[in-house]
């Protein structure tokens, strides 16, 4: 099991497989949507715009989001053609079929 500890006050990840990639490909500016990402809901951002980036990560191909919610110990959750998850106090999320074997523990975040 991979699992990862994170203990920033800001966090934005993206998650692609490089390999699939042509050479051509990364050498320039990435024309993709990650197949995963995770948004770190901190003072200075908006919710409303944060669930609105999510939703357009989502719509333009990113298979799995998760949105936290710092201050609120939520997780949103967002997945390819579902509704929103929403999750209170998690201590850990898994990466499903999108990053299998991923862990991210929650702890130390909250």
């Amino acid at each position: 099991m991979l699992s990862l500890t994170i203990n920033l006050l800001r966090l934005d990840y993206a998650w692609i497989i490089w390999d699939s990639l042509t050479i051509k490909q990364r050498q320039k500016f990435l024309p993709l949507c990650p197949d995963f990402v995770i948004e770190l809901h901190s003072p200075s951002d908006s919710l409303k715009s944060l669930q609105e980036k999510m939703r357009e990560y989502i719509e333009n191909g990113t298979k799995l989001g998760w949105l936290i919610n710092r201050k609120e110990k939520q997780v949103e959750i967002y997945r390819q053609g579902k509704e929103v998850e929403i999750l209170n106090n998690p201590t850990t999320l898994s990466g499903e079929h999108t990053l299998l074997n991923f862990v991210l523990e929650l702890e130390e975040i909250w």
